[in-house]
């Protein structure tokens, strides 16, 4: 009969196999925000050919799509190893990244109906953001399976600010075409403040999630000048009609956000290294304890198997120290295991009230996505509408938004109303 020394030793060895898939996990995760980030400048470089005709930036639009297609290379590597590497993986991320490589499959076709050009720029932008929403939704899932507090933190984190950020990339292709192409104003004055909020719901999130010095980081990279002159630009706002075409000041748009959205790109760089580190971190701190545990197996083998048989293992019911502790090296050993089966049944409890507090704000996140997609469905509404509508409710009933989603879903259910999956 095996002894519990043993078990714990196995129970160490599934933390490690945890922790290693976690390191896979965070390296996919990077790969993905550098793809992302990529295919956010072609977004906007695009849009800015598409409006001017094709008159302006084709070479800087060539080289954009080289630099993305490096970056998307890099990510279907890392889909490959997550396939070999990582096969516990929950099914919801497998079915993410399938959906992700039909978009990247479809790239080159959408970049030769932009370049014919065959596409307006709100077609291009709608599209490419389709397929960045994709891959923010592999990080989703990356961030809800991890098993580790710690690691979870800086995912949710991660998610959330690189959320953020692309909703700072849709404002900066929304507002080069705003600028520069008639259309109904106060619709299009309606959807640019939409973008703005989204991006400060999800820099909220972030820093509940972020250490100090990240915050500080954050902080110290959207100071300065910039942020006035896109505020400026901002208050310009939509192409009214009659209002003669200015490629300068789309052009002074694109690059204001440019430098932002680069700017942000250093705090997620930031994130990337802290990520990588913390999981290194645990990964050789569980693999320390596991030798130590070995080393104690090793010692003292004869007595731990004969332990698991032995009917005086009275110290499991003893709390005393003393005397006991120092006699034979069968109570010795029963002391140390116990002591270790404490310690982990500790750190254990913490681990998972620390998991339920982190996970809190992604299953908000699930909640309210799958509200906005009963709205969407059964009142016929866009995504930015339904939003809106639940935003407006929590407003003039002091509720949290969260609070309103999971009422509307359960007033769904009472209708046997079908809610859609979270996209």
């Amino acid at each position: 009969m095996k002894s519990g020394l043993r078990f714990l030793i196995a129970a160490k060895r599934c933390e490690i196999d945890e922790l290693d898939q976690l390191g896979h996990t965070s390296e996919l995760v990077v790969a993905v925000g550098c793809l992302v980030h990529a295919l956010q400048r072609e977004r906007g470089l695009s849009n800015l050919w598409l409006t001017s005709g094709g008159e302006r930036l084709a070479v800087r639009l060539e080289r954009q799509v080289a630099e993305s297609r490096e970056f998307e290379a890099q990510v279907r590597a890392q889909f490959d190893q997550l396939e070999t590497q990582m096969h516990r993986t929950g099914a919801r991320l497998f079915s993410r990244v399938a959906w992700v490589l039909s978009g990247l499959d479809a790239l080159p076709s959408l970049r030769q109906r932009i370049g014919t050009p065959q596409l307006q720029a709100t077609q291009a932008t709608a599209a490419f953001t389709k397929l960045i929403a994709g891959l923010l939704a592999v990080v989703f899932e990356a961030a809800d399976g991890a098993a580790d507090p710690e690691v979870s933190k800086l995912l949710v984190a991660m998610f959330n600010f690189m959320q953020g950020k692309e909703f700072a990339g849709q404002e900066r292709a929304f507002g080069a075409a705003a600028l520069a192409l008639e259309g109904d104003v106060e619709e299009r004055r309606q959807h640019w403040q939409h973008l703005i909020e989204s991006q400060e719901r999800c820099f909220e999130v972030f820093a509940e999630f972020s250490d100090a010095a990240l915050l500080e980081i954050w902080r110290a990279s959207q100071g300065g000048s910039g942020l006035a002159e896109l505020e400026r630009l901002r208050r310009v706002g939509p192409a009214p009609a009659g209002r003669a075409f200015d490629p300068l000041l789309s052009q002074a748009w694109f690059d204001c956000c440019t430098r932002r959205i680069d700017a942000m790109k250093t705090v997620e760089e930031h994130l990337a290294t802290e990520l990588r580190e913390r999981c290194g971190r645990k990964a050789a701190q569980a693999r320390r304890e596991l030798q130590r545990h070995q080393h104690l197996l090793a010692t003292w083998a004869p007595q731990a198997d004969d332990l698991a048989a032995s009917p005086s293992a009275a110290v499991f019911f003893d709390d005393t120290q003393g005397e006991m502790a120092s006699t034979a090296y069968g109570r010795q050993l029963e002391r140390a295991v116990l002591d270790m089966m404490q310690v982990q049944s500790r750190r254990l409890q913490i681990v998972s009230a620390e998991l339920e507090t982190v996970r809190a704000s992604l299953n908000e996140r699930k909640l309210v996505e799958r509200a906005k997609g009963l709205l969407m469905a059964h009142r016929r509404l866009s995504e930015e509408e339904a939003h809106k509508m639940l935003r407006q409710t929590a407003m003039n009933q002091g509720r949290r938004l969260v609070e309103v989603a999971e009422s509307l879903l359960s007033m769904a259910d009472y209708l046997s109303i079908s809610a859609p999956p979270v996209p």
